[in-house]
């Protein structure tokens, strides 16, 4: 028999979620707001704003696609997050919060999730947004012949696995997925087990909805361009430039529209943080991420915020390639270099060296420890041990010389990072010589897929609130692991993990999947990302996100 759950009684379900953000000057509120307080909000409430309502960004590369179903990057979601919304959407205090859904009910077991869709919602062209629009777009994401990339996040959905596994008697057989608008207005889910982060998981652009009509008119143009869309968030696109930038106007369809205050967004693709400074003082945009060398400048600005996200970088290890398939190898590369200065020096943004994979912060369990707590760090740098292991490592593949290529982005504070690993691992391990390929936003994410490198700097960022989003990176079939990894302990432990019902098994599963994967050096980490920001003093309401999403606009409003 079903209960009745309001979405704020998810969060305190099987496992409490902290999530803990450090913030500089005037940016001291419980959220992870920029530049803004109680006593700012209260005079916005007053009628006598007379400012544009526009606000001016910028991106370090080109949106990769705005399809919900296609690789999404966090740029991507952040612009996604803005147009589309799905059942719930990430509110002001890093919870969930009701989006195209208005409520839900949970079953007394936790598997059968049951959704009131919104009277008042509905799509840039006026079509209703309907239950049939999540069961369409869940079922294309799943079915093996139009099958998201992101599909693994719903494999946990009744019958989805199956209906991807070839061998199984319920392959491609969608309407055996355990997705049903019972009507317009109702959307049965049912799971295998409970998921403590379901609601969460609603909040992410994989579940987003998609008009079944209008998506399938558009064939293989759908989301290419701003008008092979339609919307049904706060904003819709109103060009896409590729390339050079977006504009994103405000959507008056959008059932809360009374909320949005912006009434445009434009953003321009600028790769190097000294031009987005110039343009900051400059006047001509509104926000500006600061990298290392432009702090020390601003840090006491009353415009000047950080932000501790729980996004762990890493750099990924291609466990087919004939040096890298070597432990003892690996290992060398992951000790031999000096992550706190590399944190200290180079990013100089709130970043903290990274000897784990599940970053602090994230999440904990239901008597309030930190998943950290359990593995502490692991794998601190050891110059003297890598320069042992590195020499047994070539001894045992008969070697003198390792030539590996190292993969990065085409940014200059990316550029400068590569260069501080790469000077570090030449210096400590004789024999090495890495060679730095710079690429863009497109052509990286495109070779990683590929796993055409040697070694990739890269990273990530949570998709919901809990340990799982990174421990399944390496799972060998999940799509994201792209590094050729492959362990049987540490997928039997990720499976046990997503089946028991057992919270506290299920964290210690998770935990023992972590340090397995570390003492296997399934992947090298660098640090735990700190953000730092320049924002105008009359920009108010700009949440960072630590999961999801990576800023919301919804809130925004400029004031006098």
């Amino acid at each position: 028999m079903a209960k009745k759950t309001k979405w704020l009684v998810v969060l305190l379900g099987l496992m409490l979620i902290v999530l803990v953000g450090c913030y500089g000057k005037e940016n001291n509120t419980s959220g992870n707001t920029t530049n803004s307080n109680e006593s700012d909000n209260a005079s916005t409430d007053e009628g006598d704003n007379t400012a544009a309502q526009e606000l001016h960004l910028v991106a370090t590369g080109d949106l990769t696609t705005m399809s919900s179903l296609g690789s999404v990057d966090a740029l991507a979601v952040t612009a996604m997050n803005s147009v589309f919304e799905g059942l719930y959407r990430i509110g002001p205090e890093n919870t969930p919060v009701p989006g195209m859904a208005e409520s839900h009910e949970v079953s007394e077991d936790g598997t059968v999730y049951t959704f009131k869709i919104r009277k008042d919602a509905v799509w840039s062209n006026g079509s209703p947004v309907t239950a049939h629009d999540f069961e369409y777009a869940w079922k294309r994401a799943i079915n093996p012949e139009t099958q998201a990339i992101y599909s693994y996040l719903m494999l946990d959905i009744k019958n989805a696995a199956n209906v991807q596994t070839e061998e199984d008697p319920l392959y491609g057989k969608v309407e055996e997925i355990g997705i049903k608008a019972l009507n317009d207005e109702t959307l049965e889910v049912q799971l295998n087990a409970p998921i403590p982060y379901f609601i969460s998981l609603t909040t992410y652009a994989p579940f987003f909805p998609l008009n079944e009509e209008f998506t399938e008119s558009q064939g293989d143009q759908y989301a290419l361009e701003a008008a092979n869309m339609i919307y049904n968030g706060p904003f819709q696109m109103e060009s896409w430039q590729h390339g050079q930038g977006w504009t994103f106007v405000k959507n008056e369809s959008y059932w809360d529209k009374d909320t949005v205050k912006l009434t445009k967004i434009t953003q321009k693709i600028v790769k190097d943080t000294a031009t987005a400074v110039n343009l900051y003082e400059a006047g001509e945009i509104d926000t500006a991420e600061l990298s290392s060398e432009y702090v020390a400048q601003y840090k006491d600005s009353p415009e000047y915020s950080t932000f501790l996200k729980p996004n762990t970088y890493f750099i990924r290890i291609n466990h087919e390639n004939q040096y890298l398939a070597n432990q003892n190898i690996r290992k060398a590369i992951d000790l031999a270099w000096d992550k706190q200065g590399f944190a200290d020096v180079i990013l100089q943004d709130g970043s903290i060296p990274a000897y784990y994979l599940v970053p602090q912060g994230l999440s904990t369990d239901d008597k309030g420890n930190d998943f950290r707590d359990g593995n502490g760090d692991m794998n601190k740098t050891d110059i003297e041990l890598a320069k042992e292991l590195w020499a047994t490592g070539k001894k045992e593949l008969g070697v003198d010389q390792v030539k590996l290529e190292f993969l990065t982005y085409d940014r200059a504070e990316s550029k400068k990072a590569a260069e501080f690993i790469k000077n570090q691992l030449e210096t400590n391990l004789e024999g090495l010589e890495l060679t730095i390929n710079m690429q863009p936003n497109k052509q990286k994410l495109a070779l990683e897929g590929a796993v055409d490198f040697d070694l990739d700097y890269g990273g990530w960022g949570p998709d919901y609130q809990d340990p799982m989003t990174y421990i399944e990176l390496f799972e060998s079939t999940a799509y994201y692991n792209q590094s050729n990894y492959k362990n049987e302990k540490v997928d039997a432990l990720i499976k046990q993990a997503k089946t028991t019902s057992d919270v506290m098994e299920r964290w210690e599963l998770m935990q023992q999947a972590e340090k397995l994967m570390m003492e296997d050096v399934a992947f090298a980490p660098t640090f735990q990302k700190g953000l730092s920001r320049l924002t105008k003093p009359y920009v108010k309401n700009l949440y960072e996100h630590p999961f999801s999403a990576d800023i919301s606009y919804k809130w925004v409003e400029i004031v006098n």
